[in-house]
């Protein structure tokens, strides 16, 4: 009986892994949640619950994130041995934090309350810890959907408690008597459904509004820096930004000039030829000092680096390496390192000046998947702009993924984002998370588009993710205050 719970648990997760993109399947995947919930009662001791946590984490996380054994394949005679290791040790380890949620909460509360509450501490806390991953985050279902219009006021972590909680009420419907836990849960569902309609912005009239353009030159990682297949994409690019009529700022992606920035003085020239006197963002490479910095500069009307930021939140084992010499000895070295110990870190986050379009928070690439990035801006941007090369991650679920967490940053901020991407998908995104105009995945070219008015500051903007956690702590609370004043109740409601 037990090896079909467990299996049982690990199918879940994978059914669950559906409500992210590219699948979207939201409403399949709120019921492989409570479906967890529902197992989760038969078991008898905290180390069965941590079994179930860690087999449906594990089947959600080797589901939803199987992109990670693109970036091993691009150069597939060295590192496409560690592809299969990568998905099992990234699903496996997430994995264990879910495990641990389980096992704690089965400890707190018999029922799933605990459960849900300690599921949702560890979410947050898988933002932060060890550099953070907050991919794949349980309340991002909601993505697809009016809900996602919470994040602008209690953050992707209150979605994620709401959702829990709900989940957690809906599994404790067993028979007359517990009805009403399904009603609550239906109740607040509803609440949820319909306050994200009333706090959802308008579509805006962007007559009038600034135009960006947006330069997908779509190079495949494996012939980006291939030297016959260098100057096609460069040129490709140039060939964008020279036609006419001209926008009012012109983005390239990530990585975008082959050239480092001291010695692309040349490239620079044709770039600035091309735009025409329109100002340029790019995203290039830097050395200083022995340090590599993979960097976004912003071009004025003249050619001449007018702005400099260096992406600060790196990639492990992509970017840089942890413990680099260790790594070494066994020729493991970081996916896109320039050298030994790949990237170095910039200062943090910083704004730049977009001219007619205001001050913009560069994020590059996986930087726009760490809300409290966003929030560490320095002062309230207006525009937020992500420039990234998802081609490491193919054309099919990763890119999708990290267009949808984007679209996300866009809500909690109230802040109309430009996004550029090498392979796609490039995008301008409003304030309310809507796209205004896209080029789709594995296509080159441009697409002109004006930019959306930002909002006054949200909820969320403000607060971060304190909001989230005094929740939680209020939730805790309530919840051993609850236990303490009924210490006899063995069986309570969903136990």
């Amino acid at each position: 009986m037990w090896v079909f719970r467990r299996l049982g648990a690990f199918c879940l997760g994978g059914i669950f892994a559906l409500g992210q993109a590219p699948f979207d399947l939201w409403a399949l995947a709120l019921v492989a949640l409570v479906g967890i919930f529902v197992l989760a009662r038969s078991d008898t001791n905290t180390r069965s619950a941590s079994w179930t946590g860690w087999l449906f984490g594990t089947g959600y996380f080797a589901a939803s994130m199987h992109w990670i054994l693109e970036p091993f394949q691009v150069d597939a005679a060295t590192t496409g041995w560690m592809a299969p290791f990568a998905l099992v040790g990234l699903a496996g380890g997430l994995a264990l934090l879910w495990a641990a949620a389980f096992w704690v909460g089965r400890r707190l509360h018999p029922g799933p309350f605990g459960i849900a509450l300690c599921w949702a501490a560890i979410e947050l806390a898988r933002a932060y810890i060890l550099t953070g991953f907050p991919w794949g985050l349980i309340g991002y279902v909601w993505a697809p959907t009016a809900v996602a219009q919470w994040h602008s006021v209690v953050g992707p972590h209150g979605v994620t408690l709401l959702t829990l909680i709900l989940a957690a009420l809906a599994a404790c419907v067993t028979n007359a008597r517990s009805v009403k836990y399904g009603l609550i849960a239906f109740c607040g569902l509803t609440a949820m459904w319909g306050g994200a309609n009333v706090i959802a912005p308008p579509v805006q009239d962007l007559t009038d509004r600034p135009i960006v353009r947006l330069i997908q030159p779509n190079a495949p990682q494996h012939q980006k820096w291939d030297r016959d297949f260098i100057p096609m994409f460069f040129n490709r690019q140039v060939d964008f930004t020279a036609q006419l009529p001209k926008p009012d700022l012109i983005v390239w992606p990530e990585t975008a000039v082959p050239n480092l920035l001291d010695n692309a003085g040349p490239a620079l020239e044709v770039i600035a030829d091309a735009a025409a006197g329109t100002p340029i963002v790019l995203g290039i490479q830097r050395e200083e000092q022995g340090r590599y910095y993979n960097s976004l500069v912003a071009l004025d009307s003249a050619g001449q680096v007018a702005d400099l930021y260096d992406k600060h939140h790196l990639v492990p084992f992509g970017e840089y390496m942890p413990a680099a010499p260790l790594f070494a000895r066994f020729n493991i070295l970081g996916l896109a390192a320039r050298a030994d110990a790949g990237y170095s870190a910039g200062p943090g986050p910083a704004l730049i000046d977009l001219g007619p379009l205001g001050a913009a928070l560069p994020l590059i690439c996986y930087e726009a998947v760490f809300p409290q990035d966003v929030n560490g801006a320095p002062a309230r941007p207006d525009i937020l702009l992500q420039i990234t090369n998802d081609a490491w991650f193919g054309i099919y679920a990763g890119p999708q993924q990290h267009l949808t967490q984007a679209r996300l940053r866009a809500i909690e901020q109230g802040l109309p984002m430009i996004r550029v991407a090498n392979t796609g998908i490039s995008a301008v995104i409003d304030p309310a998370g809507r796209i205004v105009h896209a080029l789709p995945l594995g296509r080159a070219g441009f697409i002109d588009v004006p930019v959306p008015t930002p909002l006054s500051p949200t909820l969320y903007s403000r607060t971060g993710d304190w909001l989230a956690l005094t929740a939680l702590i209020v939730a805790f609370a309530t919840l051993l205050i609850w236990k303490r004043r009924n210490p006899i109740d063995r069986n309570p409601p969903g136990a």
